[in-house]
C-alpha cells in the first residue's frame, strides 16, 4: 500500500528543507521531493557571508548541514521530478517521473533556475564556453580570459572567485552601475585582474564548436566591440519552474506563484515558500523564513481538518 504523508514538500533548497524541519518538529510525517540537487541553488555559492551566526560558510556546506539536520529529524528525502499535482477527496496526489506520492498538504518550494541570455547558439555553446555556475565550471578556465555577465551579488561573487583562477575577468553590466552589495563592489574594485564595463549588453556569442569571444553592444554610444574570452558566466538572475502547479495558484507575468509572507496559494492546503513565490528579497535568510512560515501554516491547516 502506498504510504501517505502529512506534508509533501516539492523542492529541497533552503526553503523546502526548513519547511520539512519545522513540520517534523511539529510531529508531522514529511517527504521532500527534489528534482535535481539537494540544497538547491545555494550549493553553487562559493561563500555566504550574510547569514546570521555564520561569518562565512560555503553554500554547499550550508546545504549539507541543513539536509543532515532534516534527515536526523526523520524527514524522507526522495529524488524525483514532480510533473503534476492533483486534488483528491482527501489531500493531494503528486505525480513524478518515477513515482506517485500522497499527502494531506503540499508545500511548493521549487525555487528557480538560471536565466539564460537568449542569444543565438547559446544552447549549443553551453558547456563549451557558456556557463552559469562559476563554482562548477571555473576550474576549466584556469589561466584564461573570461567574462561575467551581470552586476548583482551573484555576478560579483563569481568575479571574485574567478579572479583567483583566471588570467582576467571582465564584468559586463547592462545598467549604468553595479547593483551588488557595496562590500562586494569594493572587493571587485581592488582586484587587479578584474575590469568592469557598464551600460553594455552581450549582442552575440562568437565561435562555432566552442566559445572564442563575445560581441558587446555599448548602450550609451551604440558602438560594438569584440572581446576575446574562452568562457562566459551568466549571472543575470533566476526564473521559476512553476508551470506544473499553475492550476493551483495564479502566477505573475514572470511565472512566480502569487503569495505573500503567509505563504498561502489560491488552493487551500497548498502553500508556497522561497524563491518560487512573489517577493521583494530573494536571499537564503528569507527562504528559510518562508520555509518555517509555510510549514506552520500547513500544520495548522491539517490540525483543523
Amino acid at each position: 500500500m502506498k504510504e501517505r504523508y502529512d506534508i509533501a514538500v516539492v523542492g529541497a533548497g533552503p526553503a523546502g528543507l526548513t519547511a520539512a524541519l519545522y513540520a517534523r518538529r511539529a510531529g508531522k510525517t514529511v517527504i521532500v521531493i527534489e528534482k535535481e540537487n539537494f540544497g538547491g541553488q545555494i550549493t553553487y555559492s562559493p561563500k555566504i557571508e550574510n547569514y546570521p551566526t555564520a561569518v562565512a560558510i560555503s553554500g554547499s556546506e550550508f546545504a549539507e548541514k541543513l539536509m543532515e539536520q532534516t534527515e536526523l529529524l526523520g524527514a524522507v528525502l526522495e529524488m524525483d521530478r514532480i510533473t503534476a499535482l492533483e486534488k483528491q477527496t482527501e489531500g493531494f496526489l503528486l505525480r513524478g517521473e518515477y513515482g506517485t506520492y500522497e499527502a494531506g498538504a503540499v508545500i511548493l518550494a521549487t525555487g528557480s533556475r538560471h536565466r539564460t541570455l537568449g542569444l543565438a547558439h547559446e544552447a549549443e555553446l553551453t558547456g563549451h564556453g557558456v556557463c552559469y555556475c562559476a563554482v562548477c565550471d571555473g576550474a576549466f578556465f584556469k589561466g584564461q580570459d573570461v567574462a561575467v555577465i551581470g552586476g548583482g551579488n551573484t555576478a560579483l561573487q563569481d568575479a571574485v572567485f574567478l579572479s583567483e583562477l583566471c588570467s582576467s575577468v571582465t564584468v559586463i553590466q547592462n545598467l549604468p552601475e553595479l547593483t551588488g552589495d557595496p562590500v562586494l563592489q569594493e572587493k571587485v574594485g581592488k582586484l587587479e585582474n578584474v575590469s568592469v564595463i557598464c551600460n553594455a549588453t552581450v549582442a552575440a556569442l562568437l565561435g562555432e564548436k566552442a566559445l572564442t569571444g563575445i560581441r558587446i553592444l555599448h548602450q550609451d554610444t551604440g558602438a560594438e566591440e569584440e572581446l576575446a574570452v574562452a568562457g562566459i558566466f551568466a549571472a543575470i538572475g533566476q526564473q521559476p519552474d512553476n508551470e506544473a502547479f499553475a492550476a493551483f495558484s495564479a502566477l505573475d507575468q514572470s511565472g512566480y506563484i502569487i503569495s505573500d509572507e503567509r505563504c498561502l496559494t489560491d488552493t487551500e492546503g497548498v502553500f508556497a515558500a522561497g524563491d518560487c513565490r512573489t517577493k521583494q528579497i530573494r536571499q537564503v535568510v528569507t527562504a528559510v523564513a518562508d520555509g518555517a512560515s509555510a510549514a506552520l501554516a500547513a500544520c495548522r491547516y491539517l490540525d483543523r481538518k
